[in-house]
């Protein structure tokens, strides 16, 4: 099923084609021939500046998250053999900070379906019945409607460059070498855009120091019978420490690492998609690492 052909959401995305001309021909005497590429970049800053409170959201949540860290795995190492006792601890510490484990979440849920209808805007050959006229214009000699892969194929083989969005035909005859620096140079500033993302997410994510309790004996090897006080060892005080988590599922291991370069799939997706969309991906990737970071600093 098409969800983007569903009654509402058709209206929806026409509605959006509308304000996406308007703002091309809002532009037009400014940009000229690149009027609509730009007005993909009005629009993406837009729809971000709306979604702002959704940042500010998820920024609370991860500073909650790195704050209660180091208790969640003291709790962690504690009740490891008791996990109905590790369940009650956890919620009851997130109550006493009024917090919760699913903070940021529903505001994510909620811009999911506004990004992609504004996604859908620039991948689709038709928008409610009628051609997506927003494919058909042109970006520095590249055509909003084909893509990197399209224009690699067309001067690989030397035929005529093709459309990405199931238009029938790009229009003017479009030659291919254009589209391919433009699609080019996109993928290449999303790539570094997606690198810098990692070195974000990597710097904003918990140390295995910040997530080691003050004091837990996680990070030392237990001490001996002999070396612990005499009460201690005879009262059963000093518990043997619980397993900590396996090296790959700690923060800083290797899975954390291995996720964090899951923006470049950005880069390979952007290389298959209409240029229009590309460009909303470059926007939008670019608003959210700058937006993390600047969050990052604001919220104490």
């Amino acid at each position: 099923m098409n969800i983007y052909a569903f009654g509402p959401v058709a209206a929806a995305l026409d509605a959006a084609s509308t304000v996406l001309q308007f703002l091309s021909s809002v532009l037009q005497p400014l940009a000229g021939g690149a009027s609509a590429a730009l007005a993909v970049v009005a629009l993406t800053v837009l729809v971000r500046l709306v979604l702002i409170p959704v940042g500010v959201s998820q920024a609370r949540a991860q500073r909650m998250r790195t704050r209660l860290a180091p208790r969640l795995a003291e709790l962690q190492r504690r009740h490891r053999r008791d996990p109905q006792r590790l369940q009650r601890e956890t919620m009851a510490l997130y109550a006493a900070e009024n917090a919760s484990p699913l903070a940021g979440c529903l505001p994510l849920l909620l811009q999911a379906p506004v990004l992609s209808l504004v996604y859908g805007l620039f991948i689709l050959p038709t928008i409610n019945g009628h051609p997506n006229v927003l494919l058909t214009e042109w970006l520095l000699g590249a055509p909003l409607g084909t893509s990197f892969a399209a224009a690699v194929g067309a001067v690989v083989s030397g035929h005529p460059l093709q459309a990405s969005a199931g238009l029938a035909v790009l229009p003017g005859s479009p030659d291919a070498l254009p589209a391919l620096v433009v699609t080019g140079v996109v993928l290449v500033l999303l790539a570094a855009v997606a690198l810098v993302s990692r070195r974000v997410t990597l710097a904003l994510a918990p140390t295995p120091e910040a997530a080691a309790a003050p004091g837990s004996r996680g990070s030392s090897a237990p001490q001996s019978s002999m070396s612990q006080p005499r009460g201690a060892r005879s009262a059963g005080a000093l518990p043997p420490a619980a397993p900590d988590l396996p090296a790959a599922l700690a923060p800083g291991g290797s899975l954390q690492r291995a996720l964090s370069w899951l923006p470049l799939m950005t880069v390979v997706i952007a290389a298959f998609v209409p240029l229009a969309a590309a460009l909303y991906l470059l926007v939008t990737t670019t608003w959210t690492v700058a937006e993390r970071a600047l969050l990052h600093r604001l919220i104490r």
